[in-house]
């Protein structure tokens, strides 16, 4: 388990803002990811706990033992925290061969221990056939898993991968994030992990922890935050939603009923407990739970008008584009049959309509 409350001051330079880190971060053992935008601050929070970049204040400690203390001034050394560090451009001696790379790792260890260790960890990391390659010869999952492998060596208390699939194609990633579960399963050591990839965090994480702006915006499970976003601004991150501005035009507690008006349409909802009628607010649903048809002239409810602007393929749907700013996911066989339709009609189930 890791503890880390830090605080960190970036100040302004010529071509960049000031930044300040600001978390507490409390994870378990398992998979834990560190998802948000660019300049987040998720890989200066990896540098701070594997003791690259020092925190103005703060504390960190890894199950009973407190790496960095500002307070107690206590500070290890990189070498001494044993956090097993994966960088993005994997980092390996381009002047070695892959079983090199992985015995420097090793190096403290006795000769023979050494060799053990090695021809282990190639063999879980299925590396035995391109041990005699340099960096530059492997594949980028070749690379990956060497990277990884070399980081296990060491035998470190926690493993900080920072976007470890940056640059891999999809079969590639598939086999990174195999190799990640086996961490787990074979050595059971925590995984701290970088991205910005919703779709790695439901791949891998137990825990996800949402960063924006240097501070902790939602911690919790991958799909608890994706269903229940808890601001705007992490709905918007997360970018699984349609956000709409809308007003709340009546709240009926008897009948567990509200209903809300988005531009000049009402669409009625489930009952929103703690808010008031004229509250201006963010209606947050997802693509896929809206249905959208060719523009039919009967009165329909909970429905709005829109108009097409484009359609694009998905692997197994259509995306499909409106005026208004809508998206709408539909099945690629109920598309085809009005694909030449430029007016449509929304609908919104009602048992959809959440706000935030």
């Amino acid at each position: 388990m890791i503890q880390a409350r830090l605080r960190k001051f970036l100040s302004a330079g010529p071509d960049s803002a000031a930044f300040t880190l600001d978390i507490d971060l409390q994870t378990s053992a398992g998979v834990t990811v560190l998802f948000g935008p660019s300049g987040a601050g998720k890989t200066l929070t990896l540098d701070c706990i594997a003791g690259f970049n020092k925190p103005a204040e703060g504390r960190i400690a890894i199950d009973d033992t407190v790496l960095f203390d500002a307070a107690a001034a206590i500070n290890f050394t990189p070498q001494d925290r044993r956090c097993g560090y994966v960088f993005q451009n994997y980092a390996l001696f381009p002047h070695m061969t892959l079983r090199q790379n992985l015995q420097f790792a090793a190096e403290r260890l006795p000769r023979l221990e050494r060799h053990r260790r090695v021809g282990e960890i190639m063999d879980r990391f299925q590396l035995n056939e391109v041990a005699g390659r340099k960096p530059h010869e492997l594949s980028g999952g070749q690379k990956q898993r060497t990277s990884i492998a070399r980081a296990l060596l060491a035998a470190p208390r926690i493993l900080l991968l920072d976007e470890p699939s940056i640059g891999l194609d999809i079969p590639l990633k598939a086999e990174l994030y195999a190799a990640i579960r086996q961490v787990r399963a074979d050595f059971g050591t925590p995984v701290l992990l970088v991205t910005h990839d919703l779709n790695e965090c439901f791949e891998l994480a137990e825990h996800m922890v949402v960063m924006c702006n240097g501070t902790i915006a939602q911690s919790g499970p991958p799909l608890k935050i994706l269903d229940q976003p808890s601001t705007a601004e992490v709905a918007a991150l997360l970018g699984a939603y349609n956000l709409l501005p809308v007003e709340i035009r009546t709240l009926d507690p008897g009948n567990k009923t509200s209903r809300v008006r988005f531009q000049e349409w009402d669409l009625a909802g489930p009952y929103l407990p703690g808010r008031f009628r004229g509250d201006r607010v963010t209606l947050y649903i997802r693509p896929d739970q809206l249905t959208a048809t060719a523009r039919d002239t009967k009165a329909t409810s909970n429905a709005i008008p829109a108009t097409l602007l484009r359609a694009t393929e998905l692997p197994n749907s259509v995306r499909l584009e409106f005026t208004n700013g809508l998206r709408v996911e539909t099945p690629r066989g109920e598309f085809s049959k009005s694909s030449n339709n430029k007016d449509w009609t929304i609908h919104f189930p009602p048992e959809a309509i959440r706000v935030l």
